[in-house]
């Protein structure tokens, strides 16, 4: 099946191609042409990195706007002033984080929050869905406080493999949660929408 390309041609003589007058220079300038094509497209794609971290910025910063708007209207009336001081100084110098302790859990503790300012952001609040939403909202500010908590005892008591969980665990129902009200959120769209295809 294989066979040597020098035995094929080894009784052919090679002719000397004549080009048409001026093919080497239009060759030459097309190459030319195609090498700036080229240089030029490296940028651009440097442009739609730059475009995308800047969406992916925003989004994060108003999903995170977002969420701290309902974390701040659920505070405790009974809550101790004194204990809740001593949680923001904490809080202040937060020594560790999650991402802190290994690549990985940073990984983990990114892709997360990615995801959970993400799902923020896409969501489309009305009239008609608006408590739904808040109640979500209200979930998630627990779970955000608990998280909280859970930083400051890794923050106290060191690093421990059930804290390590617990706070994965914690983005991981937070991320769910909003899974859930997406599915909730369509659910009532849908039934809105029956009626009028019913007609």
């Amino acid at each position: 099946m294989a066979q040597d390309l020098r035995e094929l041609l080894k009784g052919k003589s090679l002719e000397k191609a004549n080009l048409s007058k001026g093919h080497e220079e239009r060759f030459e300038a097309l190459l030319d042409k195609k090498m700036l094509q080229t240089e030029i497209k490296p940028s651009f794609n440097w442009m739609k990195v730059a475009a995308i971290a800047i969406v992916m910025l925003g989004v994060t910063f108003f999903g995170y706007q977002y969420l701290s708007d309902f974390t701040g209207n659920t505070t405790d009336k009974n809550s101790n002033p004194i204990v809740n001081a001593d949680e923001n100084s904490i809080e202040k110098t937060n020594q560790i984080s999650l991402g802190d302790l290994s690549p990985d859990l940073k990984k983990v503790e990114e892709y997360y929050l990615m995801g959970i300012n993400v799902q923020l952001a896409s969501l489309k609040i009305d009239s008609e869905n608006k408590d739904l939403v808040d109640g979500f909202m209200l979930q998630l500010a627990n779970l955000d406080k608990e998280y909280k908590h859970l930083s400051i005892e890794l923050n106290k008591e060191g690093p421990s493999e059930a804290t390590i969980t617990a706070l994965i665990d914690n983005l991981k129902l937070r991320l769910e949660l909003l899974f859930k009200l997406k599915n909730k959120l369509n659910e009532l769209k849908k039934q809105e929408n029956e009626p009028i295809n019913n007609i």
